[in-house]
């Protein structure tokens, strides 16, 4: 009894840990162009459904690569749409996120079968496709670690002019918040952007979930490198447990140490070659495990790493570093390369032999500042009321990439408030048929404005002389109405202002007239309805607005009582005539009625002026 007592306490405490343990990290995967939310072996993960989340067309997919999700659709941007297409995903929580993009082939003749496109996450550039990509299983996505601030995410395709960009999927997945820390340089404001990751020693290509790994880790694909070249290295492997392997912050699957490349009598030195983008700086990760069986204790195995001839490890001895043998062992080291090339070389010093498990390799790239995000809000009002043409875009982040800015907006930077600004606007001859909506003054840094040559329609916001900045406002030749606020008197840094060819009417303001005194160029010409400077017609009597306001309700009193008169004088008309039609229908009733009330009058005469002699001649005497 004692005995199965203290087995029952055991076990409970061994589950207690897991009840409490760290919750699993938010996943978000899309299914590009996918009508329903599907799921795909082996791991039968849940891919959504991209419906509502941007624009551009669903098709059909050709997966370019066997590393590629097995998804049957794609949502390719036709150049139509405009040069910048974007996801714009809610609810992602803060945090520290791996975001991983596949590219695809769209299945119809007319399509380019490799785009060449730019990729960027949270405004920044992260990625651009080169040609021959298709070919290579690792150009076939892009992937890069974010930090997302403000719980959402955005990721934009700019196209370049070589097709249109098609994507099959998209994954965010969030990691530790310390994953891959580097140094000082690491945080908020740095983008890891994955350049290379290989396992050694082996020929299956696999993701960290086909490792069993840590879903922590951030489901990293590791591409295969089974030798550096022929007669260059052997392989090693073993089905041993790996000690120190899947911890925090990191998560590596163990499995990956179980499998490695060891050089040989022939070339000592292991040396991997990469391509990398020049004047960049990169973070470089190396992993060993000693699983050679030949190796049983320290000192037996110790070599040095070069990168690009330079040492920048020295007597690296895997079991007395990591502690033991079949134990984990990673290093990290940051390097500047002004060239084209990345060499990775590992010379031994001890035992003949170098060892090698694994190699990541990110670009550290600095996070792009994004523009004000009430601007941006402000630009996106304009492009609905303006009716924007779909050719323009207007997606994203109006400022950055700085390689992708919106076209018609001009950005500068506020080093102090390290943000970008909107100073200027340029839509000249666009087609713009839409109003000038009030939210344009929420673009509070303006400088200059040209809409001319459009049919934009409506009145002047008044709103717009609060853009105190504002020197150069034209929007001549639309179809403009109203009359020209007395606010815009207010900006007094205006030099330029052409409302030309319209249909403004009323007063110009008297502060606008006043100001071409000053050497300001106005131009209020081709508008039949104003009046009150130079060059236009005289205004008339001013009136008030509240004069304007009682003029306006006595007209509608006037008539409103004309028209109650009028109802009246009819209704009385009505009344006679029906009087009249009743008469003539009863007339032969009356004259007989006439008549004889005129013989009682006569009788009655008749028999008073005999009453009137019996009463002078006296009482009657009757016997």
């Amino acid at each position: 009894m004692l005995r199965f007592t203290l087995l029952w306490l055991l076990l409970f405490f061994l589950y207690l840990p897991s009840s409490s343990a760290r919750p699993a990290p938010f996943a978000m995967r899309i299914s590009c162009g996918a009508r329903q939310n599907v799921r795909t072996p082996p791991t039968y993960a849940l891919w959504y459904k991209d419906f509502a989340y941007t624009g551009g067309v669903p098709a059909n997919a050709t997966p370019p690569s066997f590393v590629t999700p097995p998804l049957k659709t794609l949502r390719y941007f036709p150049l139509s749409d405009g040069p910048e297409n974007c996801y714009s995903i809610n609810r992602a929580p803060k945090g520290h996120y791996t975001v991983r993009i596949f590219f695809g082939l769209v299945t119809q003749p007319e399509v380019d079968n490799e785009p060449l496109f730019d990729v960027s996450v949270e405004g920044t550039l992260i990625h651009s496709l080169k040609s021959g990509w298709t070919s290579h299983d690792d150009q076939v996505f892009a992937e890069a670690l974010v930090f997302l601030l403000d719980g959402t995410v955005s990721i934009c395709f700019h196209s370049t002019g070589h097709g249109d960009p098609a994507i099959i999927s998209i994954e965010i997945l969030q990691v530790d918040d310390k994953a891959y820390y580097f140094g000082p340089e690491w945080g908020k404001g740095v983008i890891l952007k994955t350049t290379s990751r290989l396992t050694c020693g082996t020929s299956k290509p696999r993701f960290d979930e086909d490792y069993s790994g840590d879903h922590w880790g951030g489901d990293r694909f590791w591409l295969p490198v089974r030798t550096f070249g022929q007669n260059a290295d052997e392989p090693r492997s073993t089905e041993g447990r790996i000690k120190q392997a899947s911890d925090a912050p990191n998560f590596y699957p163990e499995a990956l140490y179980q499998s490695a490349i060891v050089s040989t009598d022939i070339q000592p030195d292991l040396a991997y070659t990469m391509d990398v983008d020049p004047n960049k700086n990169y973070s470089i990760w190396l992993h060993f495990a000693e699983i050679d069986a030949s190796i049983t204790g320290a000192g037996q195995r110790v070599f040095d790493v070069l990168i690009n001839g330079d040492t920048v490890f020295e007597d690296i001895d895997v079991v007395d570093m990591s502690g033991d043998r079949y134990t984990a062992l990673v290093l990290n080291t940051t390097v500047a390369l002004s060239g084209r090339t990345l060499t990775i070389t590992f010379r031994p010093k001890k035992g003949k032999h170098a060892i090698l498990n694994a190699i990541e390799v990110f670009q550290i790239i600095a996070a792009e500042s994004k523009t004000l995000p009430e601007e941006v809000r402000a630009l996106q009002a304009l492009k609905k009321a303006l009716g924007l043409p779909s050719r323009f875009g207007w997606d994203g982040d109006p400022c950055v990439p700085k390689e992708h800015p919106w076209s018609g907006a001009d950005c500068h930077f506020d080093k102090s408030g390290s943000k970008w600004f909107i100073d200027g606007l340029d839509l000249d001859n666009q087609g713009l048929r839409g109003f000038l909506p009030n939210e344009i003054s929420k673009l509070h840094h303006l400088q200059s404005i040209n809409f001319s040559g459009n049919t934009i329609h409506g009145p002047i916001p008044s709103s717009l002389g609060t853009v105190t900045s504002l020197e150069i406002l034209d929007l001549s030749y639309n179809n403009l109405t109203g009359s020209i606020p007395e606010s815009l008197g207010q900006l007094t840094a205006l030099r330029r202002l052409n409302l030309n060819g319209n249909s403004l009417s009323e007063r110009v303001p008297s502060a606008l007239g006043g100001r071409l005194l000053n050497g300001a160029s106005f131009n209020f010409t081709d508008n039949a309805g104003l009046c009150g400077i130079p060059g236009l017609p005289t205004c008339g009597p001013h009136l008030s607005a509240g004069a304007k306001v009682g003029i306006a309700f006595g007209t509608a009193l006037s008539f409103l009582l004309l028209v109650t008169c009028s109802v009246c004088w009819w209704k009385r008309q009505q009344n006679i005539h029906r009087a009249q039609q009743i008469a003539a229908r009863g007339a032969p009733y009356a004259k007989s009625r006439t008549q004889f009330s005129h013989d009682i009058q006569l009788s009655r005469h008749h028999n008073h002026g005999q009453a009137r002699t019996a009463a002078e001649n006296g009482p009657s005497l009757l016997s």
